[in-house]
C-alpha cells in the first residue's frame, strides 16, 4: 500500500519517485486550500444530516479542519512527502489531529467531485474580486471623464486626426467596454453556481446525502443534473478565463493610448513620477512602462485560454488527470487580471492632461470638415455632392468651417455623442454603475 495515499489499498508498491514528482500538484493546488476546507466542512455537515456522523464527531472534525485552515493561512502547515495535492494534504493533516474524522470524512465523496467543487468556489470568489477591481478602475475613468468632460481633443480613425471629441468622451470609451467585461464576469460567476458535490467519482453515491442542503450551505444556486458531466465540466473556468482575456484586451488598448498620448509627438498627458520609469543610460527619459506592460500582459490570458481549451479538447468522459492542468491556466489568468486592473487604476488616477497641447491639436480647422459638409446638407444639399466640394476646399487650403470646436461639440448632442453636457451626464451614470457593481461584488464575496 502506498503510505498516505487516498487510493493505496489495491497497490503493493509505491509510485516511482520520479513520477511522484511529475504528478505532484501541491504547489498549484495550494490556491484552493480555503475552498477545500469550506467544501469539506459542508460535506461533513451533510454527513451529519444523513446521520452518518454524530454531532460530537462533526464538531471535532469541523474544529480540526478550521485549525488546518489557520495553519495554511499562517504559513505553518507542514508539507509531507505524501501530499500529492491539497486534498491529500488536508486529509493527511486531519488524520493527525482527528483520526476518526479523517477516516469518515470521505464517505460519499471522490476527489473528482471535490476538485470540481473547489474550482467552482474559487471561480466565484475570483469573479467577485475581479468585479471589485473593475469597479475601482472604471470609477477612476469616470472621475477623470467628469473632470475633463469639456476639454477638447482630436478624435482619431486610422490613427489620423478625424473629428473633435473631448477627453472625457474618450475616457468613457474605455470605461464602457470594461462595464461590458463586468457583465461577462458576473455571467462567469453564475456559470460556476452549480453544485457538483454528491456526484462522487462519476456515478453519485448510495448514501442518503442531502445535496440541496450542502448547496445552500455553500451558496450555490442549483445542483448539477448529471454526475458524469459534473466531474468533467470545466466550462465555467473557460468562461472566467475568457472574461479575463476580454479585460486584458481592453486594458491593452488603454495602455496603448497612454503610450501615444505621453509621447513628445502627441504630448497630451504628462506622466507623473508615480507611474513612469527612467532609462539606465539616457538621463532625460521618462518611460510609460506601466502602460506598456498592460499591452504586453494581454498575451498571458490568451495563452491561458488556449492552454485550457487544449486541455479540455477531446477528453473522454468522465474525469481524466489531464484536468489537473486546467488549474494552472485558470489561476494564471485570474492573478494576471487582478494585477493589471490595479495597475491600470493607478495609471489613470495619476494621469495629468495638458490642456494647452490638447486645445491646440483640436483647433485644426480640418477637424470640422464633416461639420461643414453637414451644415450644407442641413441647407438642402446632397451629401455626396458637398463631400467632394469640402474635400477640394481642404486640398486647396480654402476650407472655412461654419463654427468653432466648442460649437461643434455642443451640436454633437445625439445620445452617445461628445456634447460636453452629455459627457458629464454619462460620467455620472457610469459612476452609478460602478457603485452597483461594487454592491454586487460585496454581496457575492
Amino acid at each position: 500500500m502506498s503510505k498516505g495515499k487516498l487510493w493505496g489499498g489495491r497497490f503493493k508498491k509505491p509510485l516511482l519517485p520520479e513520477l511522484e514528482r511529475f504528478s505532484n500538484s501541491f504547489d498549484v493546488d495550494l490556491e484552493l486550500a480555503p475552498y477545500d476546507i469550506a467544501g469539506s466542512i459542508a460535506h461533513a455537515k451533510g454527513l451529519l444530516e444523513a446521520k452518518l456522523l454524530t454531532r460530537a464527531q462533526f464538531t471535532r472534525m469541523q474544529r480540526a479542519l478550521l485549525a488546518i485552515a489557520k495553519e495554511i493561512e499562517g504559513g505553518t502547515f507542514a508539507i509531507a512527502d505524501s501530499d500529492e495535492d491539497i486534498h491529500t494534504a488536508v486529509e493527511r493533516r486531519l488524520s493527525e489531529i482527528d483520526p476518526e474524522g479523517a477516516a469518515r470524512l470521505h464517505a460519499g465523496r471522490s476527489r473528482n467531485d471535490q476538485i470540481a467543487l473547489d474550482l467552482r468556489l474559487y471561480c466565484r470568489a475570483a469573479a467577485s474580486a475581479i468585479a471589485q477591481e473593475l469597479a475601482g478602475l472604471v470609477l477612476e475613468l469616470a472621475r477623470s471623464a467628469g473632470e475633463h468632460h469639456a476639454l477638447p481633443m482630436p478624435g482619431y480613425t486610422h490613427l489620423q486626426r478625424a473629428q473633435p471629441v473631448t477627453v472625457g468622451h474618450h475616457l468613457l470609451a474605455h470605461a464602457h467596454p470594461l462595464l461590458r467585461d463586468a457583465e461577462r464576469v458576473m455571467a462567469a460567476y453564475a456559470a460556476a453556481g452549480e453544485m457538483p458535490l454528491g456526484s462522487a467519482a462519476l456515478a453519485g453515491s448510495t448514501l442518503p446525502l442531502d445535496r440541496r442542503a450542502v448547496a445552500d450551505a455553500l451558496g450555490f444556486t442549483r445542483l448539477s443534473r448529471n454526475s458524469i458531466d459534473a466531474v468533467s465540466d470545466r466550462d465555467f473556468a473557460l468562461d472566467l478565463v475568457y472574461a479575463c482575456l476580454s479585460i486584458a484586451l481592453h486594458l491593452s488598448r488603454l495602455g496603448e493610448d497612454v503610450v501615444l498620448w505621453s509621447s513628445s509627438e502627441f504630448g497630451f498627458v504628462k506622466l507623473a513620477d508615480e507611474i513612469s520609469t527612467g532609462s539606465s543610460i539616457m538621463p532625460q527619459k521618462r518611460n510609460p512602462d506601466i502602460a506598456e506592460l498592460l499591452r504586453g500582459r494581454a498575451g498571458r490570458p490568451l495563452a491561458s485560454l488556449t492552454g485550457l481549451a487544449m486541455v479540455l479538447k477531446g477528453l473522454p468522459l468522465a474525469y481524466d488527470r489531464d484536468l489537473e492542468e486546467s488549474k494552472a491556466h485558470l489561476f494564471s489568468a485570474v492573478d494576471n487580471c487582478l494585477q493589471c486592473l490595479e495597475a491600470a487604476r493607478l495609471l489613470v488616477k495619476h494621469l495629468a492632461f495638458d490642456g494647452e497641447r490638447l486645445a491646440a491639436a483640436a483647433s485644426d480647422p480640418d477637424l470640422l470638415a464633416t461639420d461643414t459638409a453637414e451644415n450644407l446638407v442641413a441647407g438642402g444639399r446632397a451629401f455626396r455632392e458637398v463631400h467632394g466640394e469640402v474635400g477640394r476646399s481642404v486640398l486647396e487650403g480654402t476650407h472655412r468651417p461654419p463654427w468653432n470646436v466648442a460649437e461643434s461639440l455642443r451640436r454633437r448632442s445625439l445620445e452617445g455623442g461628445p456634447d460636453p453636457t452629455r459627457v458629464a451626464a454619462d460620467a455620472k451614470a457610469v459612476g452609478r454603475q460602478c457603485a452597483a457593481l461594487r454592491d454586487w461584488a460585496k454581496k457575492h464575496t
